[in-house]
């Protein structure tokens, strides 16, 4: 089998933080570098992140502590004791890559490795077209990127996960499956499951065509980073866009401009921003409105006010917010919505349980908006939810904040605390969604 030297430069004497969970990728990354750390005189490090989500946690962590003491790795590792964020994986993932710079910086290595594939490189690329970015989210992810001081490099691009898992049981190497990978309510998965095997029919190498694609795209960003910064010289000002200059710029590149801009505020967190919110900050310039704002996710607003466009943090109370349910969701009214796996929960309205079929996916918890309906369980019919807050007596002060949960059609399927849907199931009925609030 190729083996990661056939792709990557290695030198004698590199120092590799290789960032690994349990799973067969990175099972696989481990052990290439293993068969060739003689060769190059490698320095290795496995640095693991125990994420304590699911029972297997521990057990998985003392599992690349042992594989770590038996080749003589050195072994650092983390345990993630709770989450605040209001999107599970990205807080996750921003988690995982400080803890990696740190060990990085510690050992002074050249590189963190991952174990990227390139059946992750399609799902990111399809996801990323289908959710809309700009051409750095639509290139996917880089092989290699340039930290300053070190390089993340994805040595398993040119390999599928397949590839990953024959090599894996062709060398007797132990690695744990993630329960959750065959979850369809996660968007990855259904993407994982569904759209890759079909285009892995059309062509064994697609993965390949994609990375090719992402090089491409890659190429062109970088051409138009050139003249958007170009741009950028005549249209912003001391932290202002400068509207009348902004609108003799390119539409293109205004979107370009945009996300630039967004970079500065939301870092880590770009992911949160997507051509929806792009569109709601050109719908404002372009608006004949002397002033006027638009919320934007993490309490950040764009502000328009005469010829000047900016973005601000939110200082006041928050009014509006629309966050994707995933495991964990911190709300602006102080309460959370965690989904669980266990069952030990009574039936009050703090307790939500849905069929993943019977709804539309993703689900959202936001404010409410007016002309808001819930379709009550039993023969409860159809209630506006301002009535429901007049009849549990919700303050006035705390309705424009209280969360609504929907699904993606934008059907309400919880009030959280207060009403359940039609599409609420009895412990004693099938379903694969449980949310608490509290």
């Amino acid at each position: 089998m190729r083996t990661i030297d056939n792709y990557f430069k290695f030198n004698k004497g590199d120092i590799i933080v290789v960032g690994a969970s349990s799973g067969p990728d990175s099972m696989a990354l481990l052990s290439m570098l293993l068969e060739i750390r003689e060769k190059y005189d490698l320095k290795l490090i496995c640095c693991h992140v125990n994420h304590n989500v699911r029972r297997e946690s521990a057990e998985e962590a003392r599992y690349m502590e042992e594989f770590a003491n038996k080749y003589n790795l050195i072994f650092e590792t983390m345990k993630i004791e709770k989450y605040s964020d209001d999107n599970f994986e990205n807080e996750a993932r921003n988690i995982r890559y400080h803890y990696f710079d740190e060990i990085v910086h510690k050992y002074n290595a050249n590189y963190l490795m991952t174990a990227h594939h390139g059946d992750d490189l399609v799902e990111t690329i399809l996801m990323r077209i289908v959710r809309g970015s700009n051409l750095n989210g639509y290139s996917g992810f880089k092989k290699v990127v340039d930290m300053g001081s070190y390089m993340i490099v994805r040595p398993l691009i040119y390999f599928t996960k397949q590839e990953l898992i024959d090599y894996d049981n062709k060398h007797h190497i132990k690695f744990y499956i993630d329960s959750s990978n065959n979850n369809l309510s996660y968007t990855r998965n259904r993407y994982r499951k569904k759209v890759l095997p079909f285009l892995k029919k059309e062509d064994k190498n697609v993965h390949l065509k994609f990375l090719k694609f992402s090089e491409t795209i890659n190429d062109a960003n970088n051409f138009v980073i050139k003249e958007r910064d170009k741009a950028l010289n005549n249209v912003y000002k001391d932290g202002n866009i400068l509207i009348d200059e902004f609108l003799k710029v390119d539409p293109f590149l205004q979107k370009e401009i945009l996300y630039y801009l967004m970079e500065k505020y939301y870092r880590d967190d770009l992911i949160l921003i997507n051509d929806k919110h792009i569109n709601l900050i050109l719908s404002l310039i372009n608006s004949s409105k002397s002033n006027g704002r638009v919320s934007l996710p993490n309490e950040i607003i764009g502000v328009k006010s005469y010829n000047i466009f900016r973005l601000e943090e939110v200082t006041k109370s928050v009014t509006e917010y629309e966050i994707e349910v995933s495991r964990y969701a911190k709300l602006p009214n102080h309460h959370t919505i965690t989904r669980v796996e266990d069952d030990d929960l009574g039936n009050s309205n703090n307790v939500c349980r849905l069929l993943s079929t019977d709804v539309s996916l993703p689900l959202i918890v936001r404010t409410r908006k007016f002309g808001d309906k819930i379709k009550l369980k039993g023969n409860g019919g159809t209630k506006k939810i301002k009535d429901i807050f007049i009849n549990e007596k919700i303050p006035v002060e705390d309705r424009d904040i209280w969360p609504i949960v929907v699904d993606s059609r934008d059907n309400v399927v919880w009030i959280p605390g207060l009403k359940k849907s039609k599409f609420d199931k009895k412990k004693s009925e099938k379903y694969d969604i449980i949310l608490k609030y509290n």
